[in-house]
């Protein structure tokens, strides 16, 4: 009789990931963008973690592994239906998380977009992450696929700002920046989601960024459209703010060095403050916020 050999361990659990929740650019956990956090992300399967994904219905959620050195760590991003290159709020929220565990500091996270650097510095009592996107291309849109953006939304032609010429935005993920060319077109927002999706699908985005400018403030109110991702609207949109910011240098609508201030999430009932800042002599695009834990009582 052939004597049983040791038990071989049990195969991952997804179910059994420990799962953090964090609303980022906020302070508020009712506020700003909710994105889970997977600290502890090996041995999880890619179709785990999109299963996790899909189970938390956030926008995103951060799946985190070793680096190989002192706070450097992989993290790939999840929305609930598809994997995306590189996702703002939801690298805060693991910014602050890893802080609220191993301290402030630098950090260095390698994503399917590139090498980003974080840093997190504790301002008031509050956790703030400020991550470096990697180096932003600007793209014109063909008039086509211009025109198919807008039928999708529903917005004629003429409810763009002429001030902004419509471009696709860059800085880790593709984003279509698109000029409201009033609050009001811009709170109404009610679009033909499988329409636009093919579209995002072929032309290969990640959101439309809409954005109106406040003039009197110099405050840009943005929204962003993810039917890519399964989701109707992302709150508060980190990697569209950084493409955003590049957009904005690019064109000249902004100095070199400039400090610019995004709200978005208004219109959802989840407002949320992203600070971009550009560096004369450095085309990479700086975003910072804060973000906050979600504790299992307040998360709907």
């Amino acid at each position: 009789m052939t004597t049983p050999g040791p038990t071989p361990p049990a195969a991952p659990d997804a179910s059994a990931a420990r799962i953090s929740r964090y609303a980022a650019f906020t302070t508020d956990p009712l506020a700003g963008n909710p994105a889970g956090v997977v600290l502890d992300a090996t041995g999880l399967s890619e179709a785990e973690q999109l299963a996790i994904a899909a189970r938390l219905g956030y926008s995103e959620t951060a799946f985190v592994l070793p680096g190989g050195e002192p706070r450097t760590h992989r993290v790939r991003y999840f929305s609930p239906e598809t994997e995306v290159p590189f996702c703002g709020h939801a690298t805060i929220a693991t910014a602050v998380a890893l802080a609220e565990r191993e301290g402030p500091g630098e950090y260095v996270f390698f994503t399917p977009a590139g090498q980003v650097p974080v840093g997190v510095v504790r301002e008031d009592g509050e956790l703030r992450a400020t991550l470096t996107s990697v180096t932003p291309r600007i793209e014109d849109i063909a008039p086509d696929d211009l025109a198919e953006a807008l039928a999708a939304l529903g917005w004629p032609a003429a409810d763009l700002d002429p001030e902004y010429p419509p471009r696709i935005a860059s800085a880790g993920a593709r984003h279509l920046v698109l000029a409201a060319g009033t609050r009001e077109r811009l709170a109404a927002l009610d679009y033909d989601f499988e329409r636009l999706r093919a579209l995002m699908e072929r032309v290969g985005l990640t959101t439309v960024h809409l954005f109106w400018c406040d003039q009197e403030t110099g405050v840009f109110h943005t929204r962003d459209p993810f039917p890519v991702g399964g989701v109707v609207e992302d709150p508060v949109t980190g990697a569209a703010s950084a493409a955003f910011g590049a957009y904005l240098r690019a064109l000249g609508f902004v100095r070199e060095e400039a400090r610019l201030t995004c709200v978005q999430g208004e219109d959802l009932g989840r407002p949320g403050t992203v600070t971009v800042t550009l560096r004369a002599g450095d085309p990479r695009v700086r975003v910072s916020g804060t973000a906050v834990r979600i504790p299992a009582e307040a998360d709907d």
